[in-house]
Parts: C-alpha cells; structure tokens; sequence
C-alpha cells in the first residue's frame, strides 16, 4: 500500500494523470460483467500502459468485488489502486479493508440530485462531504472528492462543496458530468472558476449521452484539470465514458501535454475489454478501428501514396496499426496502377482506365471493396477479352 506522498508522486509525474474506470464504471454498463480473473488481467494491462491510478471497483458491495479490490490492491502494480465510496464512513472502512491507497468519495452537488435523490439539505451534504474526508484523511488515504452531477449543480454551491472538501483534506476534486449534459463551452468556464477560486486539482469524469465526452474532458483539461477518468473503449452507464485511448492521444497531438501512456500498449488492452465485455471494437472507433488509416476515395489515396501527411493526422505505429490502400468504387487510377505495379505490372494510361471502370462495376455488384488478388484477376481477363460483370454477354 503506497502512502500519500507515494502516490502523490506517482501522480504528478506528467501534465495529465489518467484514473482509469473500467473497472467500476465501465462495468455498470448495462449488460457487461467481468470476472475476477478479467479485472486482475485489465488491472495489469493498465499498469502495463502506464496509466497512474485505476479505480478498482465498489467494495462495499461485499462478496465478489470486495475480494477482487483487495486483490488488486495486493498486486503490486505500480499504479495507484483507488476504491469507490458514498460519502458514507461504513463504505470507506469497506474500502480500508481492502488496502487500497485512495478512495474516491461521491456526493451529489446539484439541487436535483439533493432535493429528489437524497431528500436531504446542502447543509447536510455538506456535513457528509466533512466527515467522510476526514475519516479517510486520518487513515492516510489519498482523497478524490467528487461532485455527483457537478454539471447540473448551482456553481457558487459546487465552489463551497470543493471548499468544504479541501479544508478537510481531499487531494482533488472530481467534476462529475453525470448525465453527460456538459458543453465544451460552459465546462472551461466551470472548471477555470473551481480552479481559482478553490485551488485544488481537478478531475473530469464526463459521459457521452450527447456525444461530448472526450469534448468536456478536453474543455476542462484546457482550463486547468489535470486529472482525467477514462474508460478503456469509453464503455460505462449509458452512452459510456470519455474514452481512454482518445484522451490520451488528444493530450499528446492536440495539446502537447505528457500523460506517461504508451501508446502501442492501449490497442491489446482494448481487445481483450472488448472480449471480456463482449463489446466488438467498431471499424471506425477513433485509435482502435480496422478503418483508421484505411484509404479507399480517389484523391485521398493519391495523397496517401504521394506522402501519408497529406490525409493522416498521426502515425499509424503510434497505435500498431496498419496503413492499407482500399480498392473499391471510389478508387483512382493512381491506386490500381501502385497496386499492378507492386507484381511488376506497368498500366498504360488507357489500361488503368478501362480496368477502374471494371473495378467500380465490381465493387458495386460485389457491394464491397476489391481485394488485391481480385484486381489482378480482373486485369488478366481485361487482357484475355473477358469480363465477368457484363451481365448482358449472358
């Protein structure tokens, strides 16, 4: 179990630091379960990646998660192990228990959530938030204080919140955007004024119901939050999280800030998430897909040929991914003619256009791209006089 100044350390190695959820907020989404034999693998293969702190569950739900907590807790990774609680003294004793290093401490701070969910005061979350800090203060615990639907909360409220939580030693401060609510816009405003006015770290936990979480977790990063909460995928509640892999590179290419995560470690921990989640990457999720640097139209693929910075906005090795040449009906004549030339096959300037005519007619009968095999075998019956698309010989 690492002390305070351990893992303070470990986090403010880089200008961002990653929490990773997937554990526990990725696995609340609906129909994912995984086994404990899964949560010690994704554990050490986000260790592996680098990420700095890994929120390893809920361990006051007993049975099962308490016993995979602890064990990861146990494993001695060199990130951080963090356990998730209400701000209720009892859930952090849970999580004590389990000898993790920090705790999270949630708590509704919008009016909403207090008024219909708790049925309680602000004085009275308040209260909550004060006890339950110091409780886990005096067990030398780092602290991560997080406003439950931070982004629905009225902003002098939350500022008192964020207060109230420092003064009794919570290290950060989670902006929690429950429901995925959030703009880039009003998020920077929100987080700058938490910033100056409180003086603690920032974490961005925000949800994609709207289809902005990476785009709020960017906004707060811009203004000042140093802390992000992913999600391998972006799997979690609902629409999910801000995924891991795409904060992380939009740290690096968009903002030039250093968050200690290798790269080319993000792709096979996200393959076997998405085995154990049962989730199947999709072929154009952004760092992951199969469709990341494939080219198939006629004037990007020219480009691509000519040099690969002319159509992509990084190296595909950053990722261990692959650049391919797609033959289909949006091919130009530039791509048969590389593709021919590869097998030694020089294409006259009337050749590459009768064969991209062939090629287009395939690829729409076919309803796909061509392969390279096929090209060729459509180049050879081009030559013999033969063409196997032309419905009307028949």
């Amino acid at each position: 179990m690492k002390t305070v100044d351990e893992v303070n350390n470990k986090l403010n190695k880089y200008d961002v630091c990653v929490c990773d959820t997937t554990l526990r907020d990725g696995e609340q989404t609906a129909g994912i379960v995984f086994s404990n034999i899964e949560k010690y693998r994704i554990a050490q293969l986000l260790d592996d990646a680098g990420v700095q702190q890994i929120e390893a569950g809920i361990p006051t739900m007993g049975a099962d998660e308490k016993r995979a907590v602890k064990h990861i807790a146990q494993m001695n990774l060199d990130a951080s192990i963090l356990g998730w609680n209400r701000a209720n003294i009892d859930d952090i004793n849970t999580s004590i228990d389990c000898d993790v290093d920090s705790v999270a401490i949630s708590m509704s701070s919008s009016d909403i959530h207090i008024e219909h969910k708790l049925k309680k005061s602000r004085e009275w979350v308040l209260e909550q938030i004060q006890k339950s800090v110091e409780h886990a203060k005096s067990h030398g615990l780092y602290i991560s204080c997080n406003g439950e639907d931070a982004s629905r909360a009225d902003m002098d409220f939350l500022i008192e919140f964020a207060k109230v939580a420092k003064d009794a030693g919570a290290d950060r401060f989670r902006y929690c955007d429950t429901i995925g609510r959030e703009d880039p816009f009003t998020c920077a405003d929100r987080i700058g004024r938490i910033i100056k006015e409180v003086g603690i770290d920032v974490e961005m936990h925000t949800h994609d119901d709207f289809g902005m979480a990476t785009a709020n977790c960017m906004a707060g990063v811009k203004a000042g939050a140093r802390f992000m909460s992913t999600t391998v995928m972006g799997i979690g509640e609902r629409s999910g999280n801000a995924p891991l892999e795409e904060v992380v590179m939009a740290c690096k290419h968009l903002f030039g800030k250093s968050t200690g995560i290798d790269s080319l470690k993000l792709k096979p921990l996200a393959e076997f998430v998405s085995v154990a989640a049962g989730r199947p990457i999709c072929v154009s999720k952004p760092f992951l897909g199969a469709n990341c640097f494939a080219h198939e139209a006629g004037i990007h693929a020219d480009g691509i040929i000519k040099d690969a910075k002319n159509y992509e906005p990084y190296e595909p090795e950053e990722m261990g991914l692959e650049r391919r040449i797609v033959i289909g009906k949006h091919s130009g004549r530039n791509t048969i003619v590389t593709d021919l030339s590869h097998r030694g096959i020089t294409l006259s300037e009337q050749e590459a256009i009768d064969l991209l005519e062939r090629v287009r007619k395939g690829a729409v009968k076919l309803h796909r791209s061509i392969s390279s095999d096929e090209l060729y075998t459509m180049y050879m019956d081009m030559k013999a006089g033969e063409d196997p698309f032309d419905d009307e010989r028949y």
